[in-house]
């Protein structure tokens, strides 16, 4: 059964407030509230890759302690963005 884009974009918020540490809730859960439903298609597939991603990893690509691999530097760069626009 194909999953609808309104329940897509659903799972995809609660994987983004459910992380295994806090600091990556933070990060996502309130920038997928506000962007989630603005994206392009393409942009959802990449957000959907970055969440694949160990939240130790996670956080250190987005506290710049390590670079993050470079299929990811974009969609890092619209959350960065996206969190400052609040």
């Amino acid at each position: 059964m194909q999953e609808t884009h309104e329940n897509r974009l659903k799972r995809l918020r609660m994987r983004s407030w459910r992380r295994g540490i806090k600091e990556m809730d933070l990060i996502l859960g309130p920038y997928a509230d506000s962007h989630l439903t603005s994206l392009a298609a393409e942009q959802i597939e990449d957000y959907e890759a970055l969440l694949d991603e160990n939240d130790q990893d996670l956080y250190s690509w987005f506290s710049g302690r390590e670079n993050a691999p470079e299929r990811h530097l974009p969609m890092i760069a619209t959350v960065m963005q996206g969190r400052s626009l609040r």
